[in-house]
């Protein structure tokens, strides 16, 4: 097999530099990753390639003593994979129908990367399902508590007819792809190159047909109901993921996510700060004057605060563990947070106002003196 050039592996030019050298490594590395491919042995052998080649380019000693020694003496371990071959050249006439400008980086970028851009390659490789995106309308209470919803989810499921899979077995017949060979050949300007035939697996012989019930995808439409359990604590637009609940991979793949995106309606009383709930208490001009034990309505029920003599409007009072449960912090709760609004009552009839005017007569003090004093800077 004719030796392989590390810099055409990566693409980049003899002059290029250690920094463009990462970047065309980080680049392959990226696309022909086992994770991101897999099952393709082919795709494996390349990055392996591309990793033996970005190892000798990224050493400065290892370069220098690789081009010394110069391409032809690359070890046997560094070629390219296996799957793909070099068979030769062929200058007969129509052998030079394809551009011969093209450079041996091109030529790589499009033999040996993509495999399912080859004649007859294989198009089973396993996808992992798309995510499913909704939304779920929950009260202010079922948000708070938590709640256990069942939705009905269109999704795409694996394929009942032929499992998953997109094949079912046939009777056994002649590969039309390679002609029973179980090798493509295929030639990039003067030169020649095979490799297995993936409509075959390389036996030359057909013993699945594509799945007519999916097309050969592997999947199929249906309805699902399912049983989602909403945690207590969920704000509004937070987003819940149910695993494994989104469309199914095509031909056996992993399946996808199904996303909630919650919408928390408003409560009449109270309102979410964080993890606090925040009430606006009306108080009578007399309880905030003289004091008085007040009945404040929870999400629990009610429960009493002391309000003490002389409190004004905007005092807050706290009451621990009378928030919202944090589903990030092993479910503890806020605090319920109540704001006193002093609310004057209507005067109308004689007796009010002639009592109303004998209190200002007894609390003769200007409450505005202290504003118009910082006013003027005193």
């Amino acid at each position: 097999m004719a030796p392989v050039d590390f810099y055409l592996v990566l693409g980049v030019k003899r002059s290029a530099t250690v920094a463009d050298v990462r970047r065309a490594y980080k680049r392959l590395a990226r696309r022909h990753h086992p994770d991101i491919n897999p099952g393709d042995r082919e795709a494996a052998a390349f990055y392996r390639a591309v990793t033996r080649a970005y190892a000798t380019l990224s050493d400065p000693a290892r370069r220098q003593d690789y081009d010394s020694r110069g391409a032809d003496s690359v070890a046997a371990g560094d070629a390219p994979p296996p799957g793909v071959q070099f068979q030769g050249f062929d200058f007969s006439p129509g052998g030079s129908s394809q551009r011969l400008s093209a450079t041996f980086a091109d030529l790589f970028a499009e033999v040996l990367p993509d495999a399912t851009n080859r004649p007859g390659a294989r198009d089973a490789t396993q996808e992992r399902g798309s995510d499913l995106f909704a939304e779920i309308t929950l009260t202010f209470e079922e948000a708070i508590r938590g709640v256990g919803r069942r939705l009905t989810v269109v999704r795409l499921e694996a394929c009942g007819r032929c499992g998953g899979t997109g094949r079912r077995r046939g009777a056994e017949a002649q590969c039309t792809t390679c002609q029973g060979n179980g090798t493509l050949h295929w030639r990039r300007g003067h030169m020649i190159f095979s490799t297995r035939c993936g409509g075959c697996d390389g036996t030359g012989r057909l013993r699945h047909r594509a799945c007519n019930a999916c097309g050969g995808h592997g999947v199929a439409e249906r309805d699902e109901e399912i049983t989602v359990q909403i945690p207590p604590g969920v704000d509004d637009r937070a987003r819940l993921r149910v695993r494994a609940k989104g469309n199914a991979g095509l031909r056996g793949g992993l399946p996808g996510d199904l996303y909630l995106v919650a919408r928390v309606r408003e409560h009449p009383l109270f309102r979410r700060d964080g993890n606090d709930l925040l009430l606006n208490l009306p108080i009578a001009i007399h309880e905030a004057a003289l004091g008085a034990t007040i009945e404040v309505p929870t999400l629990d029920g009610a429960t009493t605060i002391e309000v003490p003599a002389g409190t004004m409007s905007g005092r807050r009072f706290r009451i621990a563990g009378g928030g919202v449960p944090s589903p990030y912090r092993d479910g503890r709760r806020g605090d319920l947070v109540v704001t006193a609004n002093v609310v004057l009552p209507e005067v109308s009839d004689e007796r009010s106002k002639t009592l109303l005017r004998e209190f200002g007569e007894l609390h003769t003090n200007d409450v505005r003196q202290e504003m118009f004093r910082k006013r003027q800077g005193g």
